[in-house]
């Protein structure tokens, strides 16, 4: 028989990560309640996905520490999607079919979700999914969840306060180029936010560009956004494509009145160390910040913890943005699993549809399409970024949150040029 070049990727991905069960000190002689995931270990989200990994593996052992759900001690199995959404139906496929593991998570980014979604309906299982945006909005399956703070309208969530920020500024800015990875989240974030300048009203787009996910280049793209001189540039990447855009944008003086959007690059330090004073004046928007705001009961014990582990890890040092979420996840599962004295699939969507979450990410509602009820996406800027140091990004004195105003921490310096020169 004749195996594909992804059968064969995904079959070596098997074999490599196969038998990375991974479990804590038993919390009893029972067997154990096995929670099954696809995870980005390697390739381009990887940075992220190893945090969100990490994060679970705590969660894990925090519930076994307490003797586990229903009296049995927590494993989870879990294989490597190599950030290639084509490797995600096979692998939940496998733990559907083949591990017959009891409980789903994930998977982690909305590229890989999307492609999860099909399979889950098929076999009528419930997951939630670990910062994916508007991945069910195609689908509404009633047994999935999100672990995004995107609220009601998630593709309209991860820009609509940049152009209320655009639309607040004076001058107010009027032309906008949009550049987007054409991929599932970047798609999905770009869409959103041709609707909400449609909402909003009194901008006009007068570039409107998607790019490969393989592109290393991004000079050419730019110099033709650059060319039309937009008042507003919007950009939705992920981890690569964010450090070569704002390297690229910084060679050839790119200086719109507004710069950003959704680099997800930008949410883990290790980019924002990298670039340091490459990013003033950028505004980007974030899913959970270092401030007093989003610190909740258990928040920083988690955090402590994580940081600890990432110290061997060659991880995020940090964790701010994206283990908080996923440890939420496991919580959510966990208090369901509780909740309904059951692991049956239905019984636990049903529950998590009518009751409220208490998570080191604070309360949880959810609502329409498994996403939450409220939103609570925030925009900052980068603002007087000196160096390459870790300490400027241990709060918001760096990264100020511009909006909305009940999380504000600080002002917008606008335009973008006068940012980048303080």
């Amino acid at each position: 028989m004749r195996i594909s070049g992804v059968g064969r990727t995904f079959a070596a991905a098997v074999l490599a990560i196969a038998g990375i069960v991974v479990g804590s000190n038993a919390a009893g002689a029972a067997d154990p309640i096995r929670v099954g995931m696809s995870m980005a270990l390697t390739g381009g989200v990887a940075p992220i996905g190893k945090q969100v990994i990490t994060a679970l593996q705590i969660w894990r052992d925090d519930v076994n520490a307490k003797g586990g759900l229903l009296g049995r001690p927590v494993e989870l199995v879990f294989y490597d999607d190599q950030s290639n959404p084509a490797n995600v139906p096979q692998i939940y496929t496998k733990l559907i079919d083949v591990d017959k593991v009891d409980l789903l998570i994930g998977p982690y980014a909305t590229n890989m979700v999307a492609p999860a979604i099909p399979v889950l309906m098929q076999s009528k299982k419930t997951t939630i999914g670990i910062l994916a945006n508007a991945a069910n909005s195609k689908f509404h399956y009633d047994q999935y969840f999100s672990m995004l703070p995107t609220g009601p309208e998630p593709q309209k969530a991860f820009s609509r306060g940049f152009f209320e920020l655009a639309a607040a500024a004076n001058p107010r800015p009027k032309t906008v180029a949009l550049v987007a990875a054409d991929a599932e989240f970047a798609q999905n974030a770009v869409d959103g936010a041709r609707q909400n300048i449609k909402d909003i009203g009194g901008f006009e787009t007068v570039f409107d560009k998607n790019y490969p996910p393989t592109t290393a280049d991004f000079t050419p793209i730019l110099r033709a956004a650059q060319a039309l001189n937009p008042d507003i540039v919007f950009v939705a990447a992920y981890p690569p494509d964010s450090v070569g855009i704002i390297r690229a944008a910084n060679e050839i003086g790119l200086m719109p009145k507004l710069f950003g959007g959704t680099f997800i690059g930008l949410l883990v330090t290790p980019i924002k160390i990298q670039l340091g004073p490459l990013m003033n004046g950028i505004v980007n928007n974030e899913v959970f910040v270092p401030a007093p705001a989003f610190t909740f009961p258990g928040t920083l014990e988690m955090l402590a913890k994580y940081r600890e582990a990432a110290k061997t890890q060659g991880i995020d040092p940090l964790g701010w943005a994206f283990p908080p979420l996923a440890y939420a996840a496991g919580q959510v599962l966990a208090q369901a699993v509780e909740g309904t004295k059951s692991l049956d699939h239905r019984k636990l969507a049903d529950y998590m549809r009518d009751h409220s979450f208490h998570t080191v990410v604070g309360d949880i509602t959810f609502g329409k399409d498994g996403e939450w009820a409220k939103s609570r996406v925030v925009f900052t800027q980068f603002q007087h970024v000196t160096g390459n140091t870790l300490d400027q990004f241990v709060d918001t004195t760096r990264e100020v949150v511009v909006w909305p105003k009940e999380y504000k921490s600080g002002d917008l310096i606008y335009p973008y040029a006068k940012a980048k020169q303080m």
